[in-house]
């Protein structure tokens, strides 16, 4: 068939660098998605996943994903403190936290004390101790 002319999700950044993806497209990564979240973070219907990170399209991938699995999304801002960070995760008792570089340092700082979480998803070029890459994994 024909490529539709509306994409699923038409992503710009400040650089003008396009992300765009179709509905076909955006289901194919969603379930990739989807598949790190169950096979390689053990996540289950009900599981409680933080996600913080900026409005980049794999924000939105970790949103369909979540739907999919059935896990609970809590999503938070990059403004958040190391305190924030401790209090949701043990509010929640979330058993993963999906972040970036500019977050990661945070939740280092306060991770031992939360008992419950036991992924941290790093998205990312890089890498980090004690974190699965999920560029790695996708």
């Amino acid at each position: 068939g024909k490529k539709s002319k509306n994409p699923a999700l038409w992503w710009v950044d400040g650089a003008r660098e396009e992300v765009r993806w179709s509905f076909e497209e955006l289901g194919v990564l969603s379930r990739k998605v989807a598949n790190v979240l169950s096979d390689a973070c053990g996540l289950q219907r009900g599981d409680r996943v933080i996600l913080i990170l900026p409005r980049i399209p794999e924000w939105w991938l970790m949103n369909v994903a979540c739907m999919r699995t059935g896990t609970v999304l809590i999503p938070g801002t990059q403004q958040l403190t190391a305190k924030d960070i401790l209090h949701r995760l043990q509010k929640s008792k979330a058993k993963c936290i999906i972040t970036d570089d500019s977050v990661a340092p945070a939740v280092d700082l306060v991770g031992a004390e939360c008992q419950s979480l036991k992924f941290k998803l790093l998205v990312s070029e890089g890498h980090r101790e004690g974190w699965l890459n999920f560029k790695d994994l996708l």
